[in-house]
């Protein structure tokens, strides 16, 4: 009986851990990166954009607003006018991965006893509006949110993720100083804040119903017989089992990579900036890995294609488009990603960010698809940093970078020299 106890009383400890304690960020940030590497090696490298994105497309289409040649044009309907099946909600890649992220973050916060219905003020609604509308604009412009735009996309070797890099430090910066104002200037609004609690066994419940769920979806995904798209299909069980596995991680470790480029400006703290350059430098690693060119030598194909998250937007557009999507993230109170694994934990204001993203993100890509925006070079340049100057300087080129970024947010952490006066 005694050694039962024992038992118990580590399975208690264990599911504590797990399930109820704050991860570390560094830790968290170096299970996404394996995640994120997982995903790339199953079938592409994720993003939260292309959800969003998707459910933008898709709210407008049954609106009647997004249609006829503008809607074929992006590849959301065929010749004859009906959706495709691979852009709908639940076949979409993209959106496969917002559904498993959503979920994920959902399935940690009820079994963390966290979730709850949390209301903001009623100003923070009107920051939510603005703050979608940003961000959809800002990850138009970039080729991506903060995850496709710039984590992903320097850890898949593309250039256009320096691009957005620049443009997010100083967009979260002037984000932060009008918060600041704000707080000073600012009282319409301030109430109607509360929250609606959840009982921890309800919570625990639907945790439970919620993992059957994912489960039960990846074995139809896997299951999936009888159409042209079969094996696209049966791809999307890995696809959503990872993509769970990331929001769990986040919601887990509280870990928002906007929040990365806000605290050494606002507190000095640097552990969550950190965690994002290791994050970075990982997964370049094993993108680097699966797109190495000696898979061609050897007879073969690269596991990955080099090409992937590599996009126009190295010039401009991904420096504005950085700097617009940083100040709506700012105002929202998180990023593409901590957008997400918020709604999942039961973030009203987040919710109310959402389809705001999706609509502006849809009509602005649609806007640019029409007219070969990005194709014709009118955002940048397509630079996959492997091309100019091979693998391993482009490894030591990140590993640099990230190295300087440490170097910098440490010693701010310690002089103070780099935070924005109130």
């Amino acid at each position: 009986m005694e050694d039962l106890k024992v038992f118990w009383e580590k399975v208690r400890h264990l599911y504590k851990v797990l399930c109820q304690e704050e991860w570390n960020p560094v830790l968290t940030g170096i299970i996404v990166a394996l995640l994120s590497i997982f995903i790339m090696a199953w079938w592409r490298p994720w993003g939260i954009v292309g959800a969003i994105r998707n459910w933008g497309d898709w709210m407008l289409w049954h609106a009647g607003i997004f249609n006829g040649d503008l809607a074929e044009l992006v590849g959301f309907v065929d010749e004859d006018g009906d959706m495709v099946l691979t852009k709908s909600l639940l076949f979409n890649t993209g959106s496969v991965i917002g559904l498993g992220f959503v979920g994920g973050s959902f399935i940690s916060a009820c079994l963390g006893g966290q979730f709850a219905f949390r209301f903001p003020p009623i100003r923070e609604y009107v920051k939510a509006i603005i703050a979608g509308i940003l961000m959809g604009v800002g990850a138009a412009l970039a080729g991506g949110c903060n995850v496709g735009g710039m984590y992903n996309a320097i850890g898949n070797l593309a250039a256009n993720g320096f691009a957005m890099w620049v443009g997010l430090v100083p967009g979260v910066l002037f984000g932060l100083w009008l918060l600041y104002k704000e707080m000073e200037h600012v009282s319409w609004g301030s109430g109607g804040s509360w929250t609606l609690e959840v009982p921890v066994a309800l919570q625990w419940i639907l945790g439970v119903a919620a993992v059957v769920g994912v489960i039960w979806s990846a074995v139809y995904y896997s299951n999936f017989d009888g159409d042209e798209y079969v094996d696209y299909i049966t791809s999307l069980s890995g696809i959503l089992l990872i993509a769970v596995g990331l929001g769990y991680t986040m919601q887990r470790g509280r870990w928002c990579m906007i929040q990365g480029f806000r605290e050494p400006h606002m507190t000095g703290d640097c552990t969550m900036a950190k965690s994002v350059a290791l994050s970075i430098v990982i997964v370049a690693v094993g993108a680097a890995i699966l797109k190495f060119e000696v898979a061609n030598r050897l007879g073969g194909e690269p596991v990955l294609d080099p090409m992937n998250y590599v996009r126009g937007t190295f010039g401009w557009g991904g420096v504005v488009g950085g700097f617009v999507f940083g100040l709506g993230a700012m105002l929202a109170g998180g990023c593409g990603s901590g957008t997400l694994w918020r709604v999942g934990e039961g973030q009203i204001k987040l919710l109310v960010t959402v389809p705001f993203f999706s609509l502006s993100n849809s009509l602005m890509v649609a806007w640019f698809s029409a007219y070969n925006f990005e194709e014709e070079g009118y955002l940048g340049k397509y630079i996959y940093l492997p091309d100019v100057f091979g693998y391993g300087f482009t490894l030591a080129l990140i590993l640099g970078f990230c190295t300087l970024w440490y170097l910098v947010v440490t010693w701010n952490e310690d002089t103070n020299k780099l935070l924005l006066p109130m």
